[in-house]
C-alpha cells in the first residue's frame, strides 16, 4: 500500500487529532508502532507540524470515523491522493539562472562522451543553442578556460531517460566512429 505524503507529519496529526490506535496509524503511515508511540509520548517529532490528511485529500473524515469505531479496521489512502503523472511538455524548457552556467560543462561532457550526438540533439537535450555548442567544441567560448566536462544528469539539466533515448536514437542513425576504425583495422590485419 502506498504511504501518504510526509508520513511522519501525517502521523503527528493523527496522534494529536484522532483516537486511532498506534497500529492503525502505523499501518496507514508505513511506520513502526513504536515510532507512533514515541510521537505520542513527545520523544520524537515533538516540534514537527502535523499534516492534516483530510485537508490535502489523502483520506476522508468518514474513513477516519470508520476506523475510530473499529480498532481492527485500517485506514485507506483515497484514490485522488496519488500524485499526478508527469507529462512532458513540448516547447522550450526553462532553466533556472543558477544552472545556466552549468550548460557549457554539460555540453563539453556530451561532446567528449557521446560524439554520435548531433548538435541539434544536444541543443534539445540541454536547452542550449547551436552557436554555444560550436563555441564549446572549438574552445572559443568566452569561459573556455573554466569549462570542465560534467554529466548533464548530475547537473539536473536533463533526465537519464532523456539522455539514454537520445544516445540510442543517435547510435541507430549513425554508428560511433571508433567502431568503424576498429573494423577497418581488423580487415587490414586479416588481409
Amino acid at each position: 500500500m502506498p504511504a501518504p505524503l510526509m508520513p511522519k507529519a501525517t502521523a503527528v496529526w493523527l496522534v494529536e487529532n484522532t483516537s486511532l490506535t498506534f497500529e492503525q496509524i502505523a499501518d496507514f503511515c508505513e511506520l513502526h508502532p513504536l515510532e507512533i508511540q514515541a510521537i505520542a509520548d513527545g520523544e520524537v517529532a515533538n516540534q514537527m507540524q502535523g499534516l492534516d490528511p483530510v485537508a490535502n485529500g489523502q483520506t476522508t473524515p468518514a474513513e477516519i470515523e470508520r476506523c475510530q469505531a473499529d480498532p481492527e479496521a485500517r485506514l485507506k489512502l483515497s484514490q485522488q491522493a496519488h500524485p499526478p503523472r508527469y507529462f512532458k511538455h513540448k516547447g522550450p524548457r526553462y532553466t533556472p539562472i543558477a544552472k545556466r552556467q552549468d550548460k557549457p560543462d554539460a555540453i563539453a561532457f556530451l561532446l567528449k562522451s557521446h560524439p554520435e550526438l548531433s548538435d541539434g540533439q544536444i541543443s534539445k537535450l540541454i536547452g542550449t543553442t547551436k552557436p554555444t555548442i560550436g563555441a564549446v567544441r572549438d574552445r572559443t567560448h568566452w569561459n573556455s578556460a573554466n569549462i570542465k566536462p560534467r554529466h548533464p544528469v548530475g547537473l539536473g539539466l536533463c533526465t537519464l531517460e532523456e539522455l539514454e533515448q537520445a544516445v540510442s536514437h543517435a547510435r541507430a542513425k549513425r554508428p560511433v566512429p571508433d567502431d568503424a576504425l576498429r573494423d577497418e583495422e581488423t580487415e587490414r590485419l586479416e588481409g
